[in-house]
């Protein structure tokens, strides 16, 4: 049997116009945004040494990778499934010697080996900032500060911020909730599903109340700190007050102290960005550390905002204006249009058609017309 030529593997698809404009608009529009506020950009290959990209993505296994093998060093290589690891070891390595905190800004598609029923698409855009160098609360701020600002310009509205606390079950492990190192583990997946009962059975029912805080975050602030009778958590409890305070009524904040899943690498603060009508989360972020060639970590704070779901969702409309220009048009009338930020559809024959083309305008008697 001969194979459909556009039949595309599982999970990856061609962008037609215009979403293929849309997504185009929307990685300049958050590119624009980071660099206006000082992160310079940077562009890592698509592909590195197993070994190498491995080493930097914490949360991964090798069959999480798309692998092939490289023809010149016959080594391993793998598709990059997020761009922050590549990121880090740019900061850590060739960006080293420069001045902290280090801003940078990166966009591009990731693959991913499978997709989930939520998102089955293996192949996305990534794009997003880092500040490496310190992971403290301002940086924080500024992290979401300007996630939301790039969201903003994408397009999207109704923006909600959850707030987790990653380290949170092995700080009170080690403190007020004492568990064997074993069940940490353990523990965690279980407050990560919600699952009351599996945590009684375990004899952690103490852990219970992180399950029961998580809401507003004003409510489960205030429900945290009545477990944290040791004051193991008041400066944890303090920063995400500040973050909250900061967003201020840009968006709803929500704080789940028992999420974990996704947060397996970043330190003591998470986030995860929604807006309305699209489906699933469209960033992600928090706090975590770089580790150099030397085995130094360095702290860093940074977000990954996923535009593909933006653009299915169609909450964000780039629609640009076609004005249709009849041959024999003088060429400076159609520069003058383009410089207005008009597109301009040039007949190339008198059969070429304006409605047909998808034009929204005609050029005629020296002015635009609507064309109906």
């Amino acid at each position: 049997m001969t194979a459909n030529p556009s039949l595309l593997p599982e999970g990856l698809r061609d962008r037609l116009p215009p979403e293929a404009e849309a997504l185009g608009r929307v990685r300049g529009a958050v590119l624009w945004v980071a660099e206006l506020n000082g992160y310079a950009r940077v562009e890592p290959p698509l592909a590195e040494f197993e070994t190498t990209l491995l080493g930097r993505l914490k949360s991964s296994r090798p069959t999480d990778l798309w692998r092939v093998i490289d023809p010149i060093s016959q080594r391993t290589l793998a598709l990059r499934p997020d761009i922050t690891a590549q990121v880090g070891r740019i900061a850590a390595t060739r960006m080293a010697h420069r001045p902290r905190p280090l801003r940078l800004c990166y966009a591009g598609q990731v693959l991913k080996v499978r997709g989930t029923m939520l998102r089955p698409e293996r192949e996305m855009c990534q794009a997003g900032c880092e500040i490496v160098g310190t992971d403290g609360v301002a940086a924080v701020v500024e992290a979401i500060r300007v996630a939301l600002d790039a969201l903003t310009a994408a397009g999207a509205t109704g923006l909600s911020i959850d707030l987790t606390l990653p380290d949170l079950v092995p700080l009170l492990a080690a403190g007020p909730m004492p568990l064997a190192s074993d069940k940490i583990d353990t523990i965690i997946h279980e407050l990560d599903g919600k699952d009351a009962g599996a945590l009684a059975d375990l004899g952690a029912s103490a852990y219970l109340p992180l399950i029961e805080a998580a809401g507003p975050v004003a409510g489960a602030i205030q429900k945290l700190a009545a477990l944290d009778t040791a004051g193991l958590l008041a400066s944890r409890l303090d920063g995400v007050r500040a973050i909250a305070a900061a967003i201020g009524g840009r968006a709803t904040v929500t704080l789940d102290p028992a999420e974990r899943h996704g947060f397996e690498y970043q330190s003591w603060i998470g986030f995860s960005i929604f807006a309305a009508g699209v489906r699933g989360e469209v960033g992600r972020g928090g706090s975590y550390t770089i580790v150099h060639p030397n085995e130094v970590e360095e702290p860093a704070v940074g977000f990954s905002l996923f535009l593909d779901p933006i653009v299915d969702a169609g909450v964000t409309s780039f629609a640009r204006d076609r004005v249709f220009v009849p041959l024999g048009t003088d060429p400076a009338v159609a520069a003058r249009l383009r410089d207005d930020g008009l597109a301009t559809i040039a007949a190339l024959s008198d059969a070429d058609d304006a409605t047909a083309l998808g034009c929204t305008h005609r050029w005629a008697n020296d002015a635009l017309v609507p064309i109906v």
